[in-house]
């Protein structure tokens, strides 16, 4: 008895992917990491919308500059959670380096959250953050950074409206169990009539049918 091979799908081939998780594809939406070879020097945070662009009226937005000490305090956090996410669905980890370091869209926003809560923070509270940060669940983080990069997404929004919120809520609680914040973000990430809830594009996360 002759037993037939199963092609292989795009179904069940693991997606190709560079940087943490960003999709090999032609200008895909995604979050751009630039980390400059001076030691000392800013670390710049950018959402390119790729193919998106004319749905979004603009290529790409600087979305946070970070001093270095504070990226350096934030990307292994960041580093390891993203890897976690990524083995959980077969992708490949990745790891920063000097230069241009791609991110997928969601993780990317993730990222922007935590980096929006410590651009301006004190730097001994910059841990605080980052524990808050861990313990939020990906569609809160999802939520707030839809929330905060509709009217304050930019490099020069630091102490502005939800961005000055988004600092004290995840500096200056010693966990992250305000309750305002924490329904609001689970009650909104999860409604599927949102007006700021979007469909994900990409197959990161197919159990979430809506992100922002």
């Amino acid at each position: 008895m002759t037993t037939r091979r199963q092609s292989a799908t795009p179904e069940n081939q693991p997606q190709k992917t560079v940087g943490f998780g960003c999709p090999n594809t032609i200008d895909p939406h995604h979050i751009e990491v630039t980390i400059p070879r001076g030691p000392h020097d800013r670390v710049l945070i950018t959402e390119h919308f790729g193919l998106r662009s004319g749905k979004e009226g603009q290529d790409a937005i600087e979305r946070v500059i970070l001093e270095r000490a504070k990226w350096s305090a934030i990307s292994d956090a960041a580093r390891k959670t993203f890897n976690e996410r990524l083995k959980e669905k077969g992708m490949t980890p990745s790891r920063w380096s000097l230069g241009e370091n791609k991110v997928e869209r969601l993780l990317g926003k993730e990222l922007c959250v935590l980096a929006w809560a410590v651009e301006r923070a004190p730097f001994e509270l910059v841990p605080v953050a980052i524990t808050n940060w861990i313990g939020l669940r990906p569609e809160e983080r999802w939520w707030l950074f839809t929330i905060t990069a509709a009217a304050t997404g930019g490099v020069t929004d630091g102490d502005i409206g939800w961005r000055k919120a988004l600092r004290f809520a995840l500096c200056e609680n010693p966990v992250c169990t305000d309750p305002e914040v924490r329904s609001s973000a689970s009650r909104t990430a999860r409604s599927r009539s949102g007006a700021l809830a979007e469909r994900p594009e990409l197959s990161l996360f197919p159990s979430i049918s809506e992100s922002p």
